[in-house]
């Protein structure tokens, strides 16, 4: 079993930045996949940005150029950098861990509303 801890969610004014932490523990995979994920509201979860093992990253297209994802592999913690946040980016924020074979294990949650 692995288990995900988010921190960093909360309430920021519209062009605000946040960052989010999620710290995994547990049976740590050698190879896996972080990531975050969101769901708002009457939506589906959608990717907001993934980084792998060895530190290939990819975005979601809402959010290309305003987030930055980042990982420590010693502290197999991954980060989510978010800048120029809008109302749209107000959601149920997820962190993921997928490990080559298995399962895809979840966080969670952190909420994060974007408001004046």
């Amino acid at each position: 079993q692995v288990q995900l801890v988010e921190s960093g969610g909360g309430l920021v004014q519209p062009g605000g930045s946040l960052r989010l932490s999620c710290a995994a523990s547990g049976s740590i995979f050698r190879y896996a996949t972080m990531g975050w994920y969101r769901q708002a509201p009457g939506d589906q979860r959608e990717l907001v940005a993934s980084i792998t093992s060895s530190g290939t990253i990819n975005y979601g297209e809402s959010v290309k150029d305003r987030f930055t994802i980042s990982r420590d592999n010693a502290k197999n913690t991954v980060f989510l950098q978010m800048n120029s946040l809008e109302p749209e980016d107000t959601a149920i924020y997820y962190c993921s861990y997928r490990p080559l074979v298995g399962r895809t294990y979840w966080g969670q949650g952190t909420p994060v509303t974007v408001s004046s």
